[in-house]
């Protein structure tokens, strides 16, 4: 994933083979054409009449796709300059890809819902407009642990929100009326959308002799944060982490261009939404310490989230702690449905003291990870991004209870590191003059 970064490396020649093949159009065949099956199969043997709905859409966008990178290759070998295959056309392409395969299920699905249907959209949809609903009428998002145990079996997991407090925002609009485009989805994909449009301007900011590779590099980082079938199964069916992912992702770029405080308001917003970004703030700061900016990035990477989860506290602690706290731990009234069978799901469940060993294995996980931000901070964006992606897919591989779904965050990371280590730091950004300057740090994301 650090092709761009450190070409000297086996592993970056090797993608850099892959990514630039034929111009690009071979591996964007092969996501088209890989992600058709998978939505073809999810259509055909999926459990959740969520999913399978996004299928049957998805499958026909996805092979649309297919098709368009199959004509643009053919049209590349006839003519290698054809604009058919160049740049602005694939991003057509992938643009259109996101359109068929994520935003219109989001709509059909949100259309069928306020019609009736009660079988279109996931658990996390409803708990999201349920907190928004409380949190306009009561000032929480939280049911505590006593309102809870009143639900009757069957819905007292609906009634946790185990999100942060900003992420009820999402749900104001349906606590304010009741039709399609108040569904929740509808403003992940909003938002999201907003979200990407800024990450790429963001990393596309300047010329330099980098330019082309950079903004090939920017696609594929888009790509993986859009039209990968994760991704827009996630936002069609559920949404809440595609948001999360997006603002994640643009403190990163931000961070690239030089610009530490706004990548700090970025995470900063993410982890007001959900725990999952706040690993992200931590490596942040860490890259910001090295340029003497720890602080402006620390006060909107902690600042935000810390504002999101005051007011609830001070409406009721114990319902915060219950939900944000004893739920995701396993501590809760009713156990967390997220059991992929990833290594710690697996020894946690087949092993003797299994849970004591994955949680130790995190731990350990977790404990090399600082170590390794102490002996040798990130310096660089890439590098920053690098560390987010891997330290992410240990603990989603090591946690007792995750979802396969989870693995859109490491996937996104790594490939957006690339893109990085090709951005030029914003003319008017400036860093404390005791700064690291050394050119090489911004080519080096392994460091």
């Amino acid at each position: 994933m650090t092709a761009h970064a450190d070409p000297a490396t086996p592993v970056s020649r090797r993608w850099s083979a892959l990514d630039t093949a034929a111009g690009g159009l071979a591996l964007d065949l092969g996501l088209y054409a890989a992600a058709t099956v998978f939505a073809a199969i999810t259509a055909a043997t999926s459990t959740l009449p969520p999913h399978r709905a996004w299928g049957a859409v998805a499958t026909i966008g996805y092979a649309l796709a297919t098709l368009a990178a199959t004509t643009q290759l053919l049209a590349r070998r006839r003519h290698p300059g054809t604009p058919l295959a160049g740049l602005p056309a694939r991003w057509t392409v992938a643009g259109l890809t996101w359109a068929a395969t994520a935003l219109l299920p989001v709509v059909t699905q949100s259309i069928e819902r306020a019609g009736g249907r009660t079988d279109r959209a996931q658990e996390e949809v409803i708990v999201v407009e349920h907190a928004g609903a409380r949190l306009a009428e009561h000032g929480t998002p939280y049911l505590g642990p006593d309102a809870i145990a009143a639900l009757p079996p069957g819905e007292q997991l609906l009634g946790y929100t185990p999100y942060q407090p900003g992420m009820a925002l999402f749900g104001l609009p349906r606590a304010a009326l009741n039709t399609w485009w108040t569904d929740s989805r509808v403003w992940f994909a909003v938002v999201t959308a907003l979200t990407v449009v800024a990450l790429v301007a963001t990393l596309r900011t300047g010329g330099g002799p980098d330019a082309p590779r950079r903004d090939a590099a920017v696609l594929r980082a888009v790509q993986a944060a859009t039209v990968l079938p994760v991704c827009a199964l996630t936002l069609a069916t559920g949404g809440d982490d595609l948001p999360v992912l997006a603002l994640c992702l643009l403190a990163l770029a931000l961070a690239a261009a030089g610009r530490p405080g706004r990548a700090g308001l970025a995470v900063g917003a993410a982890g007001a939404l959900k725990l999952f970004a706040w690993p992200i703030a931590v490596v942040l700061i860490c890259w910001a310490a090295t340029r003497r900016s720890a602080t402006r990035t620390a006060l909107g990477a902690v600042g935000l989230p810390v504002l999101a989860l005051v007011p609830v506290l001070l409406v009721d602690r114990d319902a915060l702690v219950e939900n944000v706290l004893r739920f995701p731990l396993g501590h809760g009234l009713v156990t967390s449905p997220a059991q992929s069978p990833f290594p710690g799901h697996l020894i946690a469940e087949t092993l003797p003291a299994g849970r004591a060993v994955a949680a130790a294995l995190l731990v350990a996980a977790g404990a090399a990870i600082a170590v390794r931000l102490l002996r040798r901070p990130p310096r660089t964006a890439a590098a920053t991004a690098l560390i987010c992606g891997y330290g992410l897919l240990a603990a989603i591989l090591l946690m007792p209870s995750t979802r396969f779904g989870y693995l859109l965050y490491p996937a996104a990371l790594l490939v957006l590191a690339p893109a990085l280590a090709l951005t030029r730091p914003d003319d008017r950004a400036t860093f404390p003059a005791t700064a690291p300057r050394d050119p090489a740090e911004r080519r080096t994301p392994e460091e």
